[in-house]
């Protein structure tokens, strides 16, 4: 299970036409952009799908519609998370799981549990998951950061747990993990400005945000810093840097929508509570794209 999730995932977008249904046609040219640009995994139905806007029927649809698209081209991960355990576990249960190859299940929100809750949730999704598992800590969305001997804990008790997407921004805390996992226990970067960083002490990929867009780029990234090739990493992380931050600036998903809909991979459309990028930042983005393009051809 190691080889499915090492390297590049992409946190795909899930595209909305201008009256709010789902573009089903910009994410299947979504996803044929990022297999042919090698990217080795995707992951629907996470953050930057809007998944937390997104009706049951809706869920379910976009869970076939990837399937048939992908074709067992790549792995598919699809997003099963959320602050109640029952519900999650009531969803795992009514899934069907048939060429899915994983969860990525975020920490709960808003509850604000303790540890001991957090193991506790986790011990219950990992029990009930036919599939493996990819703890997602993002204490900037949820409010509580998941501590390293939680997830080591996790770690060494679940086998189907096998892997953390990791956005503390904590590399210390990341470093523990790193440290102390089991062999094959995975640790990928869930921030992507520094996951040149966390591949340089050992982690083993990146679930991206900024792969939507430039997914050969990003994933070439990742390969070069799992080869140690630091140098030539680290000149496409410097070309990539100002974007990335670009990116987020009005946060996510609504500035990878925003290059998508420069790029004319995607339409500019969001959910609401989230909108889109302010005028002077989709200029920006746009100006930073403009000026990679040139530099790149």
């Amino acid at each position: 299970m190691k080889s499915h999730f090492t390297g590049t995932g992409v946190a795909i977008v899930t595209p909305f036409h201008k009256h709010g249904t789902i573009d089903f046609n910009s994410f299947g040219n979504l996803i044929e952009h990022v297999i042919s640009n090698k990217v080795e995994y995707i992951v629907v139905m996470g953050t930057t799908g809007e998944s937390v806007t997104l009706s049951k029927d809706e869920k379910n649809a976009l869970i076939h519609f990837a399937l048939d698209t992908i074709a067992k081209r790549v792995p598919l991960v699809i997003g099963i998370g959320g602050n109640n355990t029952q519900a999650i576990i009531d969803c795992l249960k009514a899934t069907p799981f048939d060429d899915i190859d994983g969860i990525l299940s975020v920490a709960p929100y808003y509850n604000k549990p303790q540890q001991r809750g957090l193991y506790l949730h986790y011990k219950n999704i990992a029990s009930a998951s036919p599939v493996p598992v990819i703890l997602y800590n993002v204490p900037g969305r949820t409010s509580v950061n998941m501590t390293a001997e939680t997830t080591l804990k996790l770690a060494h008790e679940f086998s189907n747990i096998v892997a953390i997407k990791e956005a503390s921004g904590n590399l210390s805390q990341c470093m523990e993990i790193i440290k102390n996992k089991p062999e094959n226990f995975l640790l990928v970067s869930g921030d992507d400005i520094l996951t040149l960083p966390l591949l340089a002490l050992g982690a083993s990929g990146a679930i991206s945000v900024t792969a939507n867009a430039f997914p050969a780029e990003f994933s070439e990234m990742v390969r070069l810093g799992l080869e140690g090739d630091f140098t030539k990493a680290r000149a496409i992380h410097y070309r990539l840097s100002e974007i990335i931050e670009a990116l987020f600036a009005d946060g996510n998903p609504s500035g990878i929508k925003a290059a998508l809909n420069i790029l004319e991979l995607a339409p500019n459309t969001l959910r609401l509570p989230v909108v889109k990028v302010s005028r002077e930042v989709y200029n920006r983005i746009q100006s930073l794209i403009t000026v990679f393009k040139e530099n790149n051809a």
